[in-house]
């Protein structure tokens, strides 16, 4: 038989454990978001993985949002950089194979 305060811990316990693995699932959604925004800055505008990132962090860093937020615009879009970071809807370029990595 447990105490009241074993269960409380018990209870507590799970608590955390659960929001670890529920910050740990929207971690790999990011992540995966985040690899398509690469891939495709990466085969549009001729860029390295880490050239890639860092444009995303600059877009982030320039419009306060979340790289995962300006990814996930990217991957839904295809603009770049994406409309909705001044509340636009469809004002942003599409990249294309024609736009060079000193462009970015």
């Amino acid at each position: 038989m447990q105490t009241p305060e074993l269960e409380g811990a018990t209870g507590d316990l799970v608590q955390a454990l659960n929001e670890k693995v529920e910050g740990l699932e929207e971690a790999l959604v990011s992540r995966d978001v985040i690899g398509q925004a690469k891939g495709i800055l990466m085969e549009r505008l001729h860029l390295t993985s880490d050239q890639a990132f860092e444009e995303l962090r600059g877009i982030s860093q320039q419009h306060n949002r979340k790289v995962r937020d300006i990814s996930a615009a990217l991957a839904e879009t295809g603009e770049w950089p994406p409309a909705v970071l001044n509340g636009q809807r469809s004002s942003g370029r599409k990249a294309t194979n024609s736009q060079s990595a000193t462009s970015a």
